[in-house]
């Protein structure tokens, strides 16, 4: 055991563990959820204690062999090394303080014995002295949140990208599947297959080039700006320097914020991307549930496609097969928007120089982007690309209703064709049948008419309306 001290008084520390007291009250104050902070969030942090480190040597506030040993420190963990030592709650208190202070024991007591001492002899490294020099966790940890963010928005953003690839796939197969439309759940004028999934694409381009973009107001940042966006005891050469270091390491177009007081009092941006996420999640749930709807039966439901079975459905009924994938899809999107809701009141609820609850932000940023990147590639693969159409349902679905009646109110006029909707009713023809019974059109006109590229085109209306100045 050995024996640390701070301004509450001393504590015992198991030898092996690479933290320190602060910590150690950091785990007997907030034993919450279970769950420490994030990989990438510890990654980020340590990767701003590198380019820190970096910086100070680079204008001679801190001797080189320290800071040589914090460098390589830090590279040890970013390759894997004490991952478990990062121990600090998820929803700790403190505005991220406690996990900054984490990191800088760790890398301090790692970095001691790089240079031949023990733990706990801050007098060679000291996790604020050194690791934390000009910096404090108002800077470090909103710094470390946006690189975080942009690292798993990237992966999100490709996954939008491979979901979309895949309805644009099925948007060309299925370009001449004529199938009934529907508004309000009633039959509507008639539609292709390939026209709806082509709907759904559009839909998640559109959540793909939000959070692409979203990148953007994440690359502003406040490091240098130390406890409240001054700079206070942090030396201009240092504020310039650290941000080149950052941009090196990271890979990623980073920028010191003009003002940087704003990002270390104001969340929005973190609210902001939420609200791209939950947009993401609403276009997912109406998409699963299209999904489903139309999958619906077979035999009882509309069932004029067909996903993937990828499962036994039931444990009492024999050869039941249930849309889990488009289910999982949607109880993750459900996920997401109660996520948001948590990242808005958190944002909301700073005041005047902090926002003291971006660890929950943290959180639940970190959730909405890991359930997404985990239920996204397995629907793209497991339900989208697999889907086929029932060609047969679609055209019987199509020709049982009263949707192609709609096609001939420039031919007939709409009067006209309203009598032909009532005689299908009470005789239970089709409109095909009723409109050549009643001698309004031939067949070759209808034939012309009732095909796949007219029904579902604007120009195909502009050609009828010269037919019916003739019929008149």
């Amino acid at each position: 055991m050995r024996l640390e001290h701070d301004m509450l008084g001393d504590m015992r520390l198991d030898d092996e563990v690479y933290y320190g007291i602060y910590t150690a009250r950091a785990l007997q104050n907030f034993p919450i959820t279970g769950v420490p902070i994030h990989r990438e969030l510890a990654d980020a942090l340590v990767t701003v204690k590198k380019a820190a480190a970096l910086a100070n040597r680079a204008i001679g506030a801190l001797e080189g062999k320290k800071a040589d040993a914090v460098i390589v420190a830090c590279d040890e963990i970013l390759a894997g090394a004490l991952r478990d030592q990062f121990v600090v709650d998820c929803m700790a208190g403190g505005a991220g303080t406690s996990a900054n202070m984490n990191v800088n024991e760790v890398i301090a007591n790692r970095a001691i014995e790089l240079l031949g001492g023990s733990k706990g002899d801050y007098a060679v490294i000291h996790p604020l002295d050194h690791v934390n020099r000009h910096q404090s966790t108002n800077d470090v940890f909103p710094t470390a949140l946006r690189i975080a963010v942009i690292r798993l928005l990237k992966r999100v953003s490709d996954c939008f990208a491979e979901l979309q690839s895949a309805l644009q796939e099925k948007e060309e197969v299925f370009a001449g599947v004529l199938k009934l439309g529907r508004t309000q759940l009633a039959d509507a004028v008639p539609v292709t297959l390939g026209q709806e999934f082509g709907a759904w694409a559009q839909a998640v381009s559109r959540d793909r080039w939000r959070l692409y973009k979203a990148e953007e107001r994440l690359r502003q940042v406040n490091i240098g700006g130390t406890a409240v966006g001054t700079g206070l005891d942090a030396p201009r050469e240092y504020i310039f320097n650290v941000i080149e270091r950052l941009r090196e390491l990271t890979g990623l177009g980073l920028a010191r914020a003009e003002y940087m007081m704003d990002p270390t009092q104001n969340a929005d941006v973190f609210a902001e991307v939420s609200g791209f996420l939950k947009a993401a999640a609403v276009n997912l749930t109406k998409l699963s549930g299209d999904l489903r709807l139309l999958s619906s039966g077979p035999a009882g439901g509309i069932g004029e496609i067909m996903l993937p079975a990828v499962q036994a459905g039931s444990s009492i009924m024999p050869g039941k097969v249930n849309p889990v994938m488009a289910e999982a899809v949607s109880q993750a999107a459900f996920q997401v928007m109660a996520c948001d809701t948590a990242v808005t009141l958190a944002a909301a609820s700073g005041q005047l120089e902090l926002n003291a609850f971006l660890p929950l932000m943290a959180k639940n940023l970190f959730e909405m982007l890991d359930i997404l990147n985990g239920v996204l590639p397995l629907f793209t693969q497991r339900c989208v690309k697999g889907i086929t159409a029932n060609e047969q349902v679609c055209l019987r679905n199509l020709e049982a209703s009263l949707a192609l009646v709609t096609a001939l109110v420039p031919c007939i006029g709409y009067d006209k064709a309203c009598e032909v909707a009532a005689g299908c009713r009470q005789t239970g023809m089709s409109v095909r049948d009723a409109v050549l019974a009643q001698g309004l059109m031939s067949a070759e006109r209808l034939d012309a008419i009732f095909t796949p590229q007219r029904l579902t085109s604007p120009s195909a209306s502009v050609e009828r309306g010269s037919e019916h100045a003739e019929h008149e």
